[in-house]
C-alpha cells in the first residue's frame, strides 16, 4: 500500500547515492530572476550545458518593478539580475517569460497557470514555495543554488526521501473562512516544527471541496508549516481546471495523461509517519499577531501572554510583543492599520482578487490608508481587468499595479516605511520582512481588503454577512 507521495517519488527514482540521498528525475525545472544569474555563472564555470532546456523555464518576478509601463531598468537594483537572466536563458535556449511576455508573473502562479506543473510530475524551483504546485498533485521541491546547478546539468535532484504526514481536514469551512485561514490555523495550532522533514498530504472532505486556486494557497504555506513539500490528491476539479492550458497535453496525449492521473491517490491502508486530523467546522478568519507565522489568532482572539507559552517560545513571544507594539490581552480586532498589500504567490490569483473586490466594491479605503493590489501574473491582471476588478479597486482608492513579487520580500523597490503596520496576504511576517521596522499581519485577501476599508484589523464577516 502506497501513499500518493511514494507513488510519485518511486516513479521518478533513478538511483540511491552512498550519502543516503536519492536521485529523482525532474520533469519540469522553473527558475526565477533572483537565483538564475548565479546559477548560470556557476554552470558556465563548470563547463556543463543545460541537460534539458526544453523542460526548463525562466521567469522574471522577484526583481521586477510593479509600476505601470515598467521596463527592465525601472528597478535599478534588479536590472542586472533581469539582464543576466535574459542573457543566460538565450545562451542555453531556455524559454524566458520576461516582462514583455503576456504570461509574465510570479513563478508559483505561472507554473500552474500555464500547465507547466502537472499531476504526478516532479518540479524543481529555487524558491522555498515550490510546494505551491502540490495543489495540482505535483511534487514540488525547493532547491538552493548548488542543487539548482545540479538540476540544470543533470535533470536530477539529489535529495533524502522525506518522512510523510497526512492531515485529515474534516467537517466544512464556514462562510468567508478560506484556505489561507486554514493554513494559518494549522501553523498556529501545531507550530512549524511538527512538519519539519516531512512531505505533507492534505486530505479529507475540506481538502477535496477546495477549488484549485485555494489548494495552491494551502500547499504554498507548507513551507511556513516546516514541511519539505505539500500535496493534495488530484481529482476531476483539477483535471477540468488544467484542460486546454498552454503546456498541458492535448488530444490522445491528454487522454493518456488523464488515465494515468486517475490513480494518483494514497491507498486506503497506506502508512504515514504522522497522521493528524482536525475538525474545520468552527474555524474563524485568522490573522497573525507577531513576527513568526506560528503567532496566529482567530479574529475574535486576544494577544497572548508569554507566560502561557511553552518555555522555549516565551522569549520569541516577548520580542514579538515589543516589536509589534501590542499589549497582552488586547483584542486583535481593532488594531489600527497604516497599509494593506494584496499580492504574492500565496494570494494573488483571480479568485483572490475577486474575494477582495467583493469587500471593496462601492466602498472607500480609510483616510490616510495606503493600499495596493499586485496581481500574481499578467494573465491574472488581464482577466481581472476584463471583469472590471481594477476599476473597483481604483475607485476605492487602491493602487492597481503590475505583476511581480512586490512587497512580499521587499526586494524590488516595494517596501513599507519604518513603523508602518501592514495587513498583507503574503506568507511571512518576520521582523523587517516588508521593510525595516515594518509590522506585518498575515491574512486572507478578504480580511486584508476589510482592513483597508476600516483602517484597522476587522472581522471581514462584518462586511459580508
Amino acid at each position: 500500500m502506497q501513499t500518493l507521495f511514494n507513488k510519485i517519488w518511486d516513479s521518478h527514482f533513478v538511483a540511491r547515492r552512498d550519502d543516503g540521498n536519492e536521485l529523482i528525475y525532474v520533469d519540469r525545472h522553473v527558475l526565477h530572476d533572483l537565483h538564475a544569474p548565479p546559477a548560470f555563472e556557476r554552470l558556465k564555470r563548470s563547463g556543463f550545458p543545460v541537460r534539458r532546456p526544453d523542460l526548463t523555464v525562466a521567469v522574471t518576478d522577484h526583481m521586477v518593478a510593479t509600476a505601470p509601463q515598467r521596463t527592465e531598468s525601472s528597478n535599478p537594483e534588479g536590472a542586472p539580475f533581469l539582464a543576466a537572466t535574459r542573457t543566460g536563458s538565450a545562451l542555453h535556449k531556455i524559454r524566458l517569460i520576461g516582462l514583455d511576455d503576456p504570461a509574465q508573473g510570479i513563478v508559483h502562479v505561472v507554473s500552474p497557470e500555464l500547465g507547466i506543473a502537472l499531476p504526478g510530475s516532479t518540479l524543481a524551483c529555487p524558491d522555498s514555495h515550490a510546494c505551491t504546485v502540490g495543489g495540482l498533485g505535483t511534487l514540488g521541491f525547493a532547491t538552493g543554488t548548488t542543487e539548482l546547478v545540479h538540476v540544470l546539468a543533470t535533470q536530477m535532484l539529489a535529495i533524502r526521501r522525506p518522512r510523510q504526514m497526512r492531515i485529515m481536514l474534516n467537517g466544512t469551512l464556514n462562510a468567508h473562512v478560506t484556505a489561507k485561514d486554514l493554513i494559518l490555523y494549522l501553523i498556529g495550532h501545531y507550530g512549524s516544527a511538527i512538519a519539519r522533514g516531512h512531505a505533507v498530504e492534505y486530505a479529507g472532505p475540506v481538502a477535496r471541496a477546495l477549488p484549485v486556486e485555494a489548494r495552491l494557497t494551502l500547499c504554498n504555506m507548507t513551507a511556513e508549516f516546516g514541511g519539505r513539500t505539500g500535496l493534495i490528491a488530484p481529482d476531476d476539479t483539477v483535471f477540468s481546471w488544467l484542460a486546454g492550458r498552454d503546456c498541458v497535453p492535448s488530444g490522445a496525449h491528454w487522454d493518456a495523461a488523464l488515465a494515468s492521473w486517475q490513480h494518483l491517490a494514497s491507498d486506503d491502508a497506506a502508512h504515514f509517519d504522522q497522521d493528524l486530523a482536525i475538525d474545520c467546522s468552527d474555524l474563524e478568519p485568522q490573522i497573525t499577531w507577531g513576527i513568526d507565522p506560528t503567532h496566529v489568532l482567530p479574529i475574535s482572539g486576544r494577544i497572548p501572554d508569554p507566560a502561557t507559552a511553552a518555555l522555549d517560545a516565551r522569549p520569541g513571544y516577548e520580542h514579538a510583543l515589543d516589536y509589534m507594539e501590542l499589549r497582552v490581552g488586547m483584542p486583535i480586532e481593532g488594531v489600527p492599520v497604516d497599509r494593506v498589500f494584496i499580492g504574492s504567490c500565496t494570494n494573488a490569483r483571480l479568485s483572490d482578487l475577486q474575494a477582495a473586490a467583493a469587500v471593496v466594491r462601492d466602498r472607500k479605503v480609510a483616510p490616510g490608508m495606503l493600499a495596493s493590489v499586485v496581481p500574481g501574473s499578467s494573465t491574472v491582471k488581464a482577466e481581472a481587468e476584463s471583469l472590471g476588478l481594477d476599476r473597483i479597486f481604483r475607485d476605492a482608492g487602491f493602487d492597481w499595479l503590475s505583476s511581480g513579487c512586490s512587497m512580499c520580500a521587499g526586494v524590488n523597490g516595494d517596501e513599507g516605511r519604518p513603523g508602518q503596520r501592514i495587513v498583507s496576504t503574503t506568507n511571512r511576517n518576520f521582523a523587517g520582512r516588508q521593510g525595516a521596522g515594518v509590522k506585518t499581519h498575515l491574512a486572507s485577501p478578504a480580511m486584508a481588503a476589510a482592513a483597508a476599508i476600516a483602517g484597522k484589523i476587522v472581522d471581514v464577516r462584518r462586511f459580508l454577512s
